[in-house]
């Protein structure tokens, strides 16, 4: 059961729409942001630092010190490096001289509004690459919403090229009800647009102390909207891209992606196209070089080793406790420790010592996570349904996807990858655990992994095969792999990577890059930043947050770290100055209606 090629003919662009698929810009610069260089300060050469985690946080804090002279280990649990970016064998699946098919913990996407991790792939050395591993992402131009048993609507994504020279409020609505436009009422489309406004102009302080604290669905007043504007904007949105309910959903994090896609696709501070992926898998394009070029720097990897414990002496860490595979222990010193595990990981290494020198590390207890969870359907043929990632809009797992071989120029999967017979990888999503499926009517946990890649084929296959087009086919479906991470088939399933979502009120308990004892310092996409959603251009300003704390506490003559904020439109400042204003008088945002 593996897909055919051709589904042009059943699905109709939607004229000047671009898909805002996600959620939205914080307005206020992340913490220990500093770039400007100091001087006259003692070396960093004899300085070592222990960085606790190979994941995209871990990986640029130890680029960002190595160039800078530090000595650094990094010390990571998996026996790879990459954390949940990276690419890993599917074993067995090799045959002759080819490489093993290549499996992931979930597709993952590079839009353009992302700067800080752009930065660093320009600064990782590759073959034939005038600007390095950065030169390995190409663009998508399409996307499609997949709904059952009505028409697909598929999108055009891309940057426009005949944008609004100022944005009045007038020209902001207008450009929103563009990009929105997806067979809803003309009132509802128009509500939206109004809504965004009220985001788009209201001050920081709004921003965080009440939209922070109103839930997406509130905000976007779904209750009193029709079923496909809750399911397209509403929770659309926040439960495949945010991995998050509506109900629930900070509108603040919801409305900061939002506003950064919006902002993308009219070409303002952007590093390149709104959707862009990896023209290989991650490890071939960027993991790997990574890892090569941060050996050359120095840097010692040493994986298999979990944290168990960080040990206090004299206000300071001592020493970092871990543990390998067996069972054995073994204790790790140096200057400096910078925590680049993710939160629900990291905050079990804290001890009672440890969170009393500290308070925000005790209030990271509150963060949430979930399960948002790769699988991968090995197909027989070239399947590229779509330019670009499918919303499989009406399954009740919340699945998305991206068909990968399209985009790997250069690779040809027989002859490159498994036993020859495979053509393509349909790279999917599971954002929803919790929800029963359609053909065993259990959620995805209750269910084994046999039955979870039967559910998320099958889901699937209703939306795209619901026309009379055959799109997948169970005659050219390979095989399949799941994300080793989840464990299932039994009474407590457990995801060993899962990822931090965002009810309200998450913000005022993610902490900063810098604490309160001088030589521990924070990276990871749970740590405050500009972007306020768990990602890697998340985990990549933080890593950058942590290395100027660590170089400030040194008082190192070394250039801070740039971190970029998200893109704010000049014209919209006046608006948020009086906004301010009214803010700090009780009165609602001028443009907030209700």
């Amino acid at each position: 059961m593996a897909g055919t090629t051709g589904t042009g003919t059943r699905r109709g662009f939607i004229g000047g729409a671009a898909a805002l698929t996600a959620a939205a810009a914080l307005a206020r610069p992340a913490p220990a942001a500093a770039t400007t260089p100091r001087r006259n300060r003692r070396s960093t050469a004899a300085r070592t630092v222990a960085v606790l985690g190979g994941g995209v946080a871990g990986l640029t804090a130890a680029h960002e010190l190595a160039e800078r002279g530090f000595r650094v280990t990094v010390y990571e649990r998996k026996d790879a490096l990459g954390g949940k970016a990276r690419s890993m064998d599917v074993p067995g699946s090799a045959r002759g001289t080819r490489r093993p098919l290549p499996g992931e913990h979930g597709f993952r996407f590079f839009p353009g509004f992302y700067r800080n991790l752009p930065d660093t792939m320009r600064r990782i050395p590759f073959p034939g690459n005038a600007g390095g591993c950065h030169d390995n992402l190409v663009p998508s131009t399409e996307a499609l919403m997949a709904r059952i048993g009505r028409e697909d609507l598929r999108l055009p994504f891309s940057r426009l090229g005949n944008v609004p020279p100022v944005l009045t409020p007038d020209a902001f609505r207008r450009a929103v009800t563009a990009f929105f436009e997806l067979q809803l009422p003309a009132h509802e489309l128009a509500y939206m647009a109004d809504r965004l406004l009220v985001w788009f102009t209201s001050c920081d302080r709004r921003r965080t102390q009440e939209w922070e604290r109103i839930p997406w669905w509130q905000f976007t007043g779904a209750d009193r909207m029709s079923s496909d504007y809750r399911k397209l904007l509403c929770v659309g949105i926040t439960r495949n891209i945010v991995a998050t309910k509506a109900e629930v959903a900070s509108t603040k994090t919801v409305s900061t992606y939002v506003e950064a896609f919006f902002y993308n696709i009219l070409d303002r501070g952007a590093d390149g196209e709104p959707d862009r992926v990896l023209n290989a898998p991650t490890d071939e394009a960027w993991i790997d070089p990574w890892v090569a070029y941060l050996r050359s720097l120095g840097v010692e990897f040493r994986t298999g080793l979990a944290v168990k414990d960080l040990r206090m002496s004299g206000g300071r860490i001592a020493e970092a406790v871990l543990q390998d595979a067996g069972g054995a222990g073994q204790s790790v010193t140096a200057d400096h420790f910078v925590s680049a595990m993710p939160v629900e990981h990291a905050r079990t290494t804290w001890n009672a010592q440890v969170r009393a020198a500290d308070p925000q590390l005790a209030r990271c207890d509150r963060l949430m996570t979930d399960w948002m969870t790769g699988i991968q359907f090995y197909l027989t043929e070239p399947t590229p349904i779509v330019h670009g990632h499918v919303d499989h809009l009406d399954t009740p797992w919340s699945v998305t996807s991206v068909g990968q071989a399209q985009f790997w120029k250069g690779r040809d999967f027989r002859r490159d990858y498994g036993d020859g017979t495979v053509a393509d990888c349909l790279s999917c999503i599971a954002s929803e655990w919790d929800r029963p499926g359609i053909l065993y009517g259990k959620t995805a946990k209750q269910c084994t992994r046999e039955e979870v890649a039967r559910e998320v084929w099958a889901q699937m296959k209703a939306g795209l095969n619901d026309t009379g087009n055959t799109v997948l086919s169970d005659a050219k479906l390979h095989s399949w792999f799941l994300d080793p991470a989840v464990q299932l088939g039994g009474p407590h399933p457990a995801n060993d990577e899962q990822l931090l979502i965002h009810p309200t009120g998450t913000w005022y308990n993610r902490p900063s890059a810098g604490t309160a004892i001088p030589n521990l310092f924070l990276a990871g996409d749970y740590v405050a930043t500009d972007i306020d959603l768990a990602t890697m251009e998340g985990a990549n300003a933080a890593a950058r947050a942590a290395v100027n704390a660590l170089l400030d506490t040194v008082d190192s003559p070394a250039e801070r770290c740039t971190v970029t904020p998200l893109y704010r439109a000049p014209e919209f400042e006046f608006l948020k100055q009086q906004d301010e204003i009214r803010y700090g008088l009780g009165l609602r945002n001028v443009f907030d209606l209700g």
